[in-house]
């Protein structure tokens, strides 16, 4: 019987398949207990392009917990500002196997909300 960390990580696989195929840049979320990550992975799936954790030091001094919803919107934010100073404007959202619910959810709705289509 499969154990949830070898299920999530089959599904993350699906999903980058299908966005490799298409050579978008990717937003890829990792969620764990106590912090969340996001970056923006070119369309080879080689470079990081840039990157937002609720690790950052100006992000800590407003959240002192990194594990919630509203650490995970602003996490959202800040990436979405940081790509569009890129000039991207379009992404393939990747969940990394996720469940879309929670702080996944929260993240790719405030990043929607500050101008990344996807």
């Amino acid at each position: 019987m499969p154990n949830p960390t070898q299920s999530r990580l089959r599904r993350a696989r699906r999903t980058r398949a299908k966005i490799i195929e298409l050579k978008m840049v990717r937003l890829a979320v990792h969620r764990s207990n106590c912090h969340i990550y996001a970056q923006l992975i070119d369309g080879s799936g080689g470079n990081v392009l840039t990157s937002a954790s609720t690790l950052e030091p100006e992000v800590r001094k407003q959240l002192p917990n990194g594990g919630t919803i509203s650490a995970a919107a602003e996490v959202g934010r800040r990436v979405a500002e940081k790509a569009r100073s890129l000039g991207i404007e379009t992404v393939a959202f990747d969940r990394s196997g996720f469940k879309y619910h929670g702080r996944v959810k929260a993240l790719a709705e405030a990043a929607r909300e500050h101008g990344l289509k996807f």
